[in-house]
């Protein structure tokens, strides 16, 4: 066995650095705020459970937008596709109106779906839990569907990058 390096104690810049090795999709989470549609960018997000259909997403604690959607109760998380580093980009900006000139259509609880995402998974809050910095959402499935002829956007060591082939 390969002796592992020494661990050293956890910073700011390096835990990104070593995190950002683990690539992972790129999702906007959407719902329905009281003016109007709101959402944001997470590439937190997996897949919790099958039965019953669980999924989770950590948005940080400082998210303006977050408390505004938890009040709809419904969600709806967007798997981006490789050609929206834009909308990647753009709901990660604070301070923007983050759905202008974006196509959406509405999904449950009004929940905007994207246009050409790869993939939509409409939800409602179940549960949310304190994750040092970020919160822990819960939320349960109620509907989803996906395109299978785009391909996801992926977030790896600071960029968004796409898959060029499958191994």
């Amino acid at each position: 066995m390969a002796d592992l390096p020494t661990p050293v104690p956890v910073r700011d810049a390096p835990h990104r650095d070593v995190l950002g090795h683990f690539a992972s999709g790129v999702a906007v989470v959407t719902a329905a705020g009281p003016e109007g549609p709101l959402g944001f960018t997470c590439q937190s997000f997996v897949s919790l459970s099958l039965d019953p259909p669980l999924i989770s997403f950590a948005p940080a604690r400082t998210s303006r937008s977050w408390p505004l959607m938890r009040a709809s109760v419904a969600f709806c998380v967007n798997v981006l596709a490789e050609e929206q580093q834009d909308l990647g980009s753009a709901f990660a900006q604070s301070g923007t109106d983050r759905f202008r000139g974006v196509q959406w259509s509405p999904g449950h609880g009004g929940a905007p779906l994207l246009e050409g995402a790869c993939a939509w998974i409409s939800c409602d809050l179940v549960h949310e839990y304190a994750g040092g910095d970020h919160t822990i959402v819960i939320g349960r499935v109620t509907a989803l569907r996906a395109d299978s002829s785009r391909e996801p956007l992926i977030f790896h060591r600071g960029r968004y990058r796409a898959l060029t082939h499958p191994v």
